[in-house]
């Protein structure tokens, strides 16, 4: 999608604090974050939400899982706990219609969902 922002960060058009990056996935800090540690997963290719895990590769899938683990072992969260999230529609408070991820720690958090 042209005009996706995430999209605009995945190909290089728009900087981000990158953390990891493979092929099929982009992980960049977070720039209004919600805890100490706190950085977003997307795919390269678009996907609204959850709801269009369909068109994804079950590679994609189980890649999102280890890119979660890998930000944050590269966070020096994976010991102490982290939270990984993914708001889905309007109700959930989705605020970009593009697949992504939060990983959230560095601190205790609030039983209070993101």
């Amino acid at each position: 999608m042209k005009d996706c922002l995430f999209c605009r960060i995945a190909r290089g058009e728009i900087p981000c604090d990158k953390v990891f990056e493979n092929e099929c996935l982009l992980a960049f800090r977070d720039i209004s974050p919600q805890a100490d540690k706190h950085v977003l997963i997307i795919p390269k290719h678009h996907m609204a939400s959850l709801n269009d895990l369909s068109e994804a590769p079950d590679a994609l899938l189980a890649g999102l899982l280890r890119a979660a683990q890998a930000v944050a072992r590269a966070e020096g969260i994976q010991d102490s706990g982290y939270r990984l999230v993914s708001n889905c529609g309007p109700d959930a408070r989705q605020s970009v219609s593009h697949l992504h991820f939060h990983v959230l720690g560095g601190r205790q958090l609030s039983e209070r969902m993101v």
